[in-house]
C-alpha cells in the first residue's frame, strides 16, 4: 500500500531582525514535528545557518534550490536568495523588510501554484516591508490580492474564535466603513469558515456593537440601531444563527463568548485585546475566506526580545497544526459535499 504523502507546509521567514527565524527553528528542533508535515522555509542556507548557530539550536536542515527537491522527514530550506543579509536583532531596517517580502512573495507563489499545500507566515514589520511591490497594511490584504476569495482576519484558538468587521482601519474611520453589505459579507465568511474549515454544522455567531453599550438605544451613537441591528436581523432571517449587537465591555468578562462558536468584533482592538488576553501564546491568526490556507502566530516581531533566545514557539506550533487541521478539514468537506452523480458520469 502506497504511503500517504505528508502535507507540505510553506514557511515565510518574516522580519530577520525579529523572533521569526528563532521560533521556526525551535519548532523543528523537535524532530517529531517532521512526522506531521514536510516543511519548506523560504529563505537561504546562509540565513538559516547563521541563526541556527547564533541561538545554538540543534535543528538540521536540507538546503534545496527547487521546491521539487523537498524531502520528507527533513526541514527543507529553499534558497530564495544567495547572499547573507545583515541581521541587527531588535532593529527596524529596510534590509530586513526587503528580505521579509522576498520570502513572502516566493512562498505565496508556491502556495498559488500548489507546490506547497498551506502557508505559515512568521511575523513581519508592517512599516519596513513597505515598497513599490508591497503597499498593504499587512499579510491579510496582500494575500487577498494574490489569492482567490475575500479575506477575513480570523483569530482562532480551541476556546475562542474572533473575526473583525474592520481590521487595520483608524478608529476615527471605523463607523463609516461599517455598512450592511460589509456585515453580511463578514458574517457569511465566518459562517462558511466555521462549517468548512472547522466542521461546525450549525455555527452560532455573536456580533459586538460599535459604540459603548451597543449605543444604548441611540443615546451613544446611532450605528448599532440603524446599521448593525437591521443587518443582523436580515441575516438571521435567512437562516444563519447570528445574534447581537452585544455590548463589548462586558461580553468576554461574563463568559458570554462561550455560548457562541465565533464572535465578530467591530474593530481591531475591540476583538484582539480580549482574544490575546484569553488566548495569547496558543492563538492563531488565520486568513479565512481564501482558496488557500494561511496561518500565522498571534504575536508580532518581538523586537524587545529578539536575539536573546527567549522567544516562545508555542503560537507558531499552533499556527502550523491549525493550518494542517484546516487543510484536512477542507479536503473532507469537499469530498462530502461533492456531487456523486457528477463523479459517476465522468467515469462513464
Amino acid at each position: 500500500m502506497k504511503k500517504e504523502s505528508l502535507i507540505k507546509v510553506g514557511i515565510s521567514i518574516g522580519d530577520l531582525n525579529g523572533i521569526g527565524t528563532e521560533i521556526i527553528l525551535k519548532t523543528f528542533e523537535d524532530a517529531r514535528m517532521l512526522e506531521f508535515c514536510t516543511p519548506v522555509i523560504f529563505a537561504s542556507n546562509k540565513t538559516i545557518s547563521f541563526q541556527r548557530k547564533y541561538f545554538k539550536i540543534q535543528a538540521s536542515y536540507n538546503g534545496i534550490d527547487d521546491i521539487s527537491q523537498a524531502v520528507e522527514g527533513k526541514l527543507n530550506v529553499l534558497n530564495v536568495w544567495k547572499d547573507a543579509p545583515n541581521v541587527e536583532f531588535g532593529k527596524e531596517t529596510k534590509e530586513a523588510g526587503k528580505y521579509a517580502f522576498l520570502s513572502l512573495k516566493a512562498a505565496t507563489g508556491a502556495l498559488k501554484s500548489g507546490a506547497v499545500d498551506v502557508l505559515v507566515t512568521a511575523p513581519i514589520n508592517k512599516h519596513n516591508i513597505q515598497s513599490k511591490d508591497f503597499k498593504f497594511p499587512g499579510h491579510t490584504d496582500y494575500l487577498a490580492k494574490e489569492l482567490g476569495g475575500e479575506s477575513l482576519m480570523f483569530m482562532v484558538s480551541d476556546e475562542l474564535k474572533v473575526g473583525l468587521l474592520t481590521d487595520h482601519v483608524p478608529v476615527t474611520e471605523v463607523s463609516k466603513h461599517i455598512t450592511p453589505e460589509l456585515i453580511k459579507t463578514k458574517v457569511a465568511k465566518i459562517n462558511d469558515s466555521l462549517i468548512r474549515d472547522f466542521r461546525i454544522r450549525r455555527p452560532k455567531i455573536a456580533v459586538l456593537g460599535v459604540n459603548p453599550h451597543a449605543g444604548d438605544h441611540g443615546v451613544i451613537g446611532k450605528e448599532d440601531d440603524e446599521v448593525l441591528k437591521p443587518a443582523i436581523k436580515e441575516i438571521h432571517e435567512s437562516g444563519v444563527l447570528v445574534y447581537g449587537p452585544y455590548s463589548a465591555d462586558s461580553f468576554f468578562a461574563t463568559g458570554a463568548h462561550k455560548k457562541f462558536d465565533a464572535v465578530l468584533a467591530s474593530y481591531h482592538d475591540q476583538g484582539l485585546i480580549p482574544f490575546k488576553t484569553l488566548a495569547f501564546g496558543h492563538g492563531v491568526n488565520y486568513t479565512a475566506g481564501l482558496n488557500r490556507v494561511r496561518t500565522s502566530p498571534d504575536h508580532g516581531t518581538g523586537y524587545d526580545i529578539a536575539g536573546k533566545g527567549k522567544a516562545d514557539d508555542s503560537s507558531f506550533k499552533e499556527a502550523l497544526f491549525t493550518a494542517i487541521h484546516i487543510f484536512k478539514n477542507r479536503l473532507e468537506y469537499n469530498e462530502i459535499t461533492s456531487d456523486p452523480l457528477k463523479k459517476l458520469s465522468s467515469k462513464l
